[in-house]
């Protein structure tokens, strides 16, 4: 997935010498980059590198050990994440964020029904008409192929990969500008997978949302992203565009990483 990027935009997002030490032991250490509005970015590796703690430094659910992040906020004022106040942060992640965890149990209210989990988004930005409330997630729900009869289910009564989509559905209903992905594909079927890869790309097309990717799979990179980051021990060792990576890595490291998935 190639596209060039509009570096004449600001960008939406910034990380500038991101680190995060867990005590002694290092998650990641002093990543940089811009991601722009619209552009997809995945952040690759083997399990350990980092990838997660990055995310996690980037969503604002580690506090950084040193480094800042900065996010574009709506009124077009460039915001170092420190300095929001909780509230803010909570209306930022319930709002303007999506978060797709691996585990869509993670991402659910498991104990409410699946067009409640979809409409309390909506709730957190003031809407409050029970019937346009359960009419967009209606409509969410048939967009992430989850059937509309089943609106009233729990989600403990759906399969992984259909509580997958109910989770997507609640991240984007109140149309966010940024999502953040953890392994959206990861533990489902092959055939579950492809099919929510194309939902995923789908969607980030049509709202044109920039995403922040991370897997340890380089096929979903490929699929889903415009650039690409290479993560090892907690530091970048490559980025560029997706294509130029995986197609002609430079590194010895990314070498590998493309090498043991043509030979798989």
């Amino acid at each position: 997935m190639s596209a060039p990027l509009n570096e004449t935009q600001a960008p939406l997002l910034s990380a500038e010498n991101v680190t995060r030490f867990y005590g002694t032991r290092l998650g990641c250490r002093e990543v940089s980059f811009q991601l722009y509005p619209g552009e997809v970015l995945a952040v690759v590796g083997e399990s350990g590198s980092g990838k997660t703690t990055l995310l996690n430094c980037l969503a604002a659910r580690l506090s950084l050990s040193s480094g800042a992040v900065r996010y574009l906020m709506r009124d077009g004022v460039m915001r170092d994440l420190a300095s929001l106040g909780e509230a803010e942060r909570r209306f930022l992640m319930r709002t303007d964020w999506g978060f797709v965890h691996q585990n869509p149990s993670d991402g659910l209210r498991m104990n409410v029904s699946a067009g409640a989990n979809v409409g309390e988004r909506l709730m957190a930005v003031g809407q409050r008409h029970y019937g346009q409330i359960r009419g967009s997630a209606l409509s969410w729900m048939e967009r992430v192929e989850v059937p509309a009869d089943r609106v009233d289910d729990s989600p403990r009564a759906f399969s992984g990969g259909m509580r997958q989509r109910l989770q997507i559905a609640r991240n984007l209903v109140t149309a966010p500008r940024l999502v953040f992905m953890d392994e959206p594909t990861g533990g489902l079927d092959v055939s579950v997978q492809a099919r929510l890869l194309d939902l995923i790309r789908a969607l980030v097309a049509e709202l044109d949302m920039a995403a922040l990717i991370v897997t340890h799979d380089l096929a979903v990179a490929r699929l889903l992203s415009h650039r690409i980051m290479v993560m090892k021990e907690g530091e970048v060792v490559e980025e560029g565009l997706t294509d130029r990576v995986l197609d002609d890595p430079r590194e010895p490291y990314t070498q590998l990483l493309v090498s043991s998935i043509l030979q798989a």
